[in-house]
């Protein structure tokens, strides 16, 4: 039996009720960028190694380990984010198909080695490092946030090391960094192919970023339909209710 610490609660992650995951909401708490990331990132569904990186407390890792048979490591650098993604691989039965590492995404290559995984994913930090008088009094989230630890360009430059040549890289972002994403992305080899802007409904702005690249792929970016997330009347719309409940 897996121990809960502290504020932690245990919720279903999925609508089945067969996936468990430990949050806390002062320390992690997923939220929709992860689901749908878990559901737009292509991935092999039976062989294979898949990496995600800023893992949190491994929620991706859970979420894709019902699309594929597919080996998953995951990565998180905070220690508390990383014994909650390892209670979660517990308690979910799931040790042999996920392993977790608790380390610095930008110091990974002992371990990890270069261009091993097919398929990399990663839910970085959004924003740019904020004056320290800007800070979140929750070191936690101010890490998940804030571009404390990694920077993009680090984050870019680490799923570049880590994915095969022809292997695929999938991240969720703000619309606000779309130019600074794809011009890292080709710094570093990664072509963007796959790209889907999130709405909260129509007639809104963009508030989230779906992008997927190809390592030494060649120029052609496909820019997919626009996914609406709710209704006029705040209810979910068909596609939206279709990834969060249906199961990916």
């Amino acid at each position: 039996m897996v121990e809960l610490h502290n504020d932690e609660r245990l919720d279903y992650l999925l609508a089945d009720e067969t996936i468990k995951i430990i949050q806390s909401p002062t320390v992690f708490s997923f939220s929709l960028d992860a689901v749908l990331l878990g559901h737009f990132a292509s991935i092999p569904l039976k062989k294979g190694s898949i990496l995600d990186l800023c893992t949190g407390n491994g929620v991706i890792p859970l979420l894709l380990s019902r699309r594929t048979r597919a080996h998953i490591t995951a990565v998180e650098i905070q220690e508390r984010l990383f014994d909650m993604a390892s209670r979660n691989v517990q308690m979910n039965g799931l040790q042999e198909q996920v392993t977790m590492i608790h380390g610095d995404l930008k110091a990974m290559q002992p371990q990890l080695g270069q261009s091993n995984f097919d398929v990399v994913t990663c839910n970085p930090p959004y924003f740019r490092t904020p004056a320290k008088t800007e800070y979140n009094k929750n070191d936690y989230l101010t890490i998940a946030r804030h571009e404390v630890f990694c920077t993009l360009e680090d984050v870019v430059k680490a799923c570049k090391l880590h994915v095969r040549p022809g292997g695929k890289v999938a991240m969720v972002h703000r619309p606000g960094r779309l130019v600074d994403i794809i011009t890292l992305f080709r710094n570093y080899k990664l072509e963007p192919k796959r790209m889907r802007l999130v709405y909260p409904k129509m007639g809104r702005d963009a508030n989230m970023l779906l992008i997927e690249g190809i390592r030494d792929g060649r120029a052609d970016l496909t820019i997919l339909p626009p996914l609406y997330i709710y209704n006029p009347d705040n209810t979910y719309t068909k596609e939206a209710e279709e990834i969060i409940y249906g199961g990916i």
